[in-house]
């Protein structure tokens, strides 16, 4: 069959808005809409039979919602007002009786089933295009700052707001604060026990009254006026050790931000100012949803200061001699004792990629250790009774044990963590 005998059989199911006409040839003509392809047919037959010409009214396909394009879209974007967002992304949830008047279109006429495109893409597409215009957003098809989807079973446009991220450096200037929330063990994070005040956390539900989270994420969330935030950290370094130098790349995550666009100095200084001198941060970037993977796989090396106590009197040439021995050595540990609770017990290789230090006095050293990620330095010391070998302790044959430990560099291992491809400008 031709296109005007087709349209002619469209025709003759019963009242078609021009869009539910023009759509059956959404592949004919490029720069068209749907309603341009539909009005031009329906005025083709009327010339070319010589008929009245009769507009499209009620629709029996779409029932008249090809006709609410405008109006969906000024609904889409008064439910994101007060969102600052560039990009967005629209569905749309069709009943099931629009989609199957919309397939029996096709087969009265005798179209094949996936003729044109389907009333679900011509509403995304074209509700799209107004609320960019009445926005000023742009429409992304990977992972936008809000999705709206439209329910025309309910007359109601479904919003989600996308997390916003911020990327950064921390360094955690005093011991004894966790890197997140330590909820306490005793009362399980409530706070009560037995309906008192639970005496393990004084009743605040958590092991440390600070952490390094709650001394930055808060800021955050604030900046942004987001709902929460998250703490995402590239590893994590004990509760014991400071974190020194270029500090730990972390990322915060916002969830459901009002604000995105945040001035990333300024959120640094603020943060910096909040924290009082226990944690600073550095290098505040805003990132993208791919950085907080990164943070969390990229394989990193880590560098560590760290203070030793030996059991018996170490002499100088030994203890280099040592170092020596474990510099750029492969180390076979069993998950320490300390963390077996909470960690598979079983054997890692890693490799030590550099060693290096000097005795302060013959009980006492200050270490240096560059390592793979994933190396227990404190048990590279101790040998934590035989289950890392080799180790200092060991080599050196006398006991020894870490009192003071600082993570002190924290890099990719082939590459840098922040690249502009998961910066935000």
């Amino acid at each position: 069959m031709s296109i005007l005998e087709d349209a002619r059989a469209a025709l003759a199911t019963g009242p078609l808005c021009d869009s539910c006409l023009g759509r059956l040839f959404a592949d004919r003509s490029f720069g068209l809409a749907n309603a341009e392809r539909g009005h031009a047919l329906r005025v083709t037959v009327a010339l070319a039979d010589d008929d009245p010409f009769e507009a499209g009214e009620d629709c029996w396909v779409c029932e008249n919602e090809c006709d609410r394009f405008d109006w969906w879209a000024e609904q889409a974007a008064s439910a994101v007002r007060g969102y600052d967002f560039d990009t967005y992304q629209v569905g749309t949830k069709v009943p099931p009786l629009l989609e199957e008047n919309d397939e029996l279109l096709r087969e009265d006429v005798g179209l094949e089933p996936d003729a044109g495109e389907a009333l679900k893409t011509e509403l995304n597409r074209e509700v799209g295009k107004r609320i960019g215009d009445l926005t000023g957003a742009e429409v992304e098809f990977g992972r936008p700052a809000v999705q709206l989807t439209l329910d025309l079973a309910t007359d109601e446009v479904e919003t989600h707001v996308n997390s916003a991220f911020v990327y950064g450096r921390y360094r955690k200037l005093e011991r004894d604060i966790p890197q997140t929330k330590w909820p306490c063990n005793d009362c399980n994070g409530t706070g009560l026990w037995q309906g008192e005040p639970c005496d393990g956390c004084g009743g605040s539900g958590y092991r440390y009254d600070e952490s390094v989270e709650q001394l930055s994420a808060p800021v955050v969330r604030e900046a942004m006026d987001g709902e929460e935030a998250v703490f995402h950290g590239a590893g994590r370094e004990d509760v014991d050790a400071r974190m020194l130098d270029s500090g730990r790349p972390f990322v915060i995550e916002v969830m459901a931000p009002r604000k995105r666009d945040v001035d990333a100095d300024e959120l640094e200084a603020d943060i910096n100012a909040f924290a009082d001198g226990k944690v600073e941060v550095t290098d505040l970037h805003l990132a993208t949803h791919e950085m907080v993977e990164r943070v969390k796989e990229l394989d990193a090396s880590k560098t560590y200061r760290m203070d030793v106590e030996f059991g018996a009197p170490v002499d100088a040439d030994a203890l280099q001699d040592a170092l020596a021995e474990l510099d750029g050595t492969t180390i076979q540990q069993e998950t320490p004792q300390r963390v077996t609770h909470r960690r598979a017990d079983i054997t890692r290789t890693r490799t030590v990629y550099d060693a290096e230090g000097e005795l302060t006095d013959d009980r006492h050293a200050e270490l240096r250790i560059h390592g793979e990620g994933g190396l227990y330095v404190k048990e590279l010391v101790s040998s934590d009774e035989g289950r890392t070998e080799p180790s200092l302790a060991g080599l050196l044959d006398t006991d020894a044990v870490v009192t003071a430990l600082d993570v002190i560099d924290v890099q990719g291992e082939d590459e840098p963590f922040a690249k502009d491809e998961f910066l935000r400008e």
